[in-house]
């Protein structure tokens, strides 16, 4: 899904200051989805990218702490891994 958003032109200024404004948008709704417990470590790490070692330095980075995994994501993170290894080549 593609999402638009408006903001003030100032404000744009502002945050385009910082970098990329599309990203940094991105990066702050995985980390109140992740605090709110809305999404997931394997969700955050899709939504932006990234291995789970890197989501979970992402979320250390922003002070966010990791969640306990429930065996559901467990078991999503074991067939992920699995898919992975049956692809690489030998």
């Amino acid at each position: 899904m593609e999402v638009t958003i408006r903001v003030p032109d100032e404000l744009a200024r502002r945050l385009s200051a910082g970098g990329d404004v599309s990203r940094q948008i991105l990066e702050a709704f995985a980390l109140e989805g992740y605090r709110s417990n809305g999404l997931t470590l394997f969700e955050v790490s899709e939504i932006l990218g990234l291995g789970r070692v890197e989501a979970e330095d992402f979320l250390g980075r922003h002070q966010v702490p990791l969640a306990d995994s429930d065996e559901a994501e467990l078991d999503r993170d074991a067939a992920v891994l699995s898919s992975l290894i049956r692809r690489r080549p030998r």
